[in-house]
């Protein structure tokens, strides 16, 4: 590696260890004329010109210098244990990513991971799985992977279903991306140090936004769910309660206009009463199988034939469901429950049922953002 590169590495790293440097700022970069060098080498007021920082907000040279330092000494660790880090700003950086509002400064990866990949799939669940969620997590894994050559499955290295969608994509020859949090110079849960090796050892990789000697505690669990929720088009949740990790990865991916899918179970089971909630609360749509995934997908899959949905070309429809068909009929693009809310009048409790009921008979698709349109 030449001094320059070095050098371009170091500040971008840099990024890192600077407190207070937001990726709202980094973000801005680019448009202020500045690259990462720049950005720790311009004296004080040029920078605070530069980027208009408003009172309060300092990064003072000295500050700077400090981050750069520890920079250094980090890639030195990097370079040991060949870690590399995808800058923000990066061509390879994670698509996906970049379009949250607070997307990782700097991801530090072991592996060689293509995260832009077309087909991309979160699968996360709870930790005290059933027998029945592990064997229908592996089943849905290994019945997708030969589907999409070019298919990664994401998921925390966590004990339960996470565990299981890894070494389900390994078994079926797949590409799996682990994102931990804390740094990649330790292994959490210590009992997967041997599916962390195998992960790297079979294409793929493991991803934190941590630099070495972060170790994990319980906030940074919900800002890695952030990047496991985002980071693909769809989440899977196999099995959860109401409350907990999965959920917040399962929430998250709404929020960002992610499809979520979630498998549905008997009301009397706890671990299924996370997924039956958010299907409930049309946050999820229900999952029986993988032909229902890569249909509300809209995936092509390789060598498979599928059969279309069919629908009526004028179906015959009166009431609430005349009302909420027409409204999204003659609209140019999909529409939210909310707009179509807005514009019909209608209660909203109204337009959701009228809306279940079109996407059951087949007249509508529900798309990611909890988008509308005709089937």
């Amino acid at each position: 590696m030449n001094s320059s590169r070095f050098s371009e590495n170091i500040y971008k790293l840099a990024t890192v260890f600077l407190d207070g440097l937001t990726p709202e700022t980094v973000a801005r970069f680019p448009e202020s004329g500045l690259d990462a060098e720049a950005f720790f080498t311009v004296p004080d007021a040029e920078l605070r010109h530069v980027l208009h920082l408003p009172k309060g907000v300092d990064f003072g040279m000295y500050r700077r210098e400090e981050a750069v330092a520890r920079a250094r000494k980090e890639q030195e660790f990097m370079d040991r244990h060949g870690i590399r880090a995808l800058y923000v700003h990066d061509a390879d950086y994670p698509r996906r990513l970049l379009e949250i509002s607070t997307p990782p400064k700097v991801l530090f990866v072991l592996g060689n991971p293509d995260l832009n990949v077309e087909h991309l799939v979160s699968v996360v669940g709870t930790r005290r799985c059933t027998q029945a969620g592990m064997d229908w997590c592996r089943a849905f894994v290994e019945e997708l992977s030969p589907l999409f050559p070019d298919l990664w499955v994401v998921s925390g290295l966590a004990y339960g279903i996470d565990s299981v969608a890894h070494a389900a994509a390994i078994a079926a020859g797949r590409p799996t991306a682990a994102v931990l949090a804390h740094g990649l110079d330790t292994i959490y849960p210590a009992a997967h140090r041997l599916l962390a090796k195998d992960i790297i050892a079979k294409g793929g990789a493991l991803i934190s936004e941590y630099p070495s000697g972060v170790t994990p505690y319980r906030s940074r669990f919900l800002e890695r769910n952030r990047i496991v929720a985002s980071i693909s088009d769809a989440t899977v949740v196999v099995e959860s309660e109401i409350k907990g990790g999965a959920m917040s990865t399962a929430n998250t991916a709404f929020s960002y206009s992610r499809d979520v899918f979630a498998v549905p179970g008997r009301p009397s089971d706890t671990m299924s009463s996370g997924c039956n909630h958010l299907i409930r609360k049309n946050k999820a749509h229900i999952l029986s199988n993988v032909t229902d995934f890569i249909e509300d997908m809209d995936w092509r899959p390789a060598g498979l034939k599928m059969e279309p949905r069919q629908r009526l070309l004028f179906p015959e429809l009166e009431g609430d469901l005349r009302i909420v068909y027409d409204c999204i009929r003659f609209r140019r693009e999909p529409m939210t429950p909310d707009a179509i809310h807005a514009a019909t009048t209608l209660p909203i409790a109204k337009v959701m049922a009228a809306l279940g009921e079109l996407e059951f008979d087949g007249i509508v698709s529900r798309l990611s953002g909890n988008r509308y349109e005709l089937a």
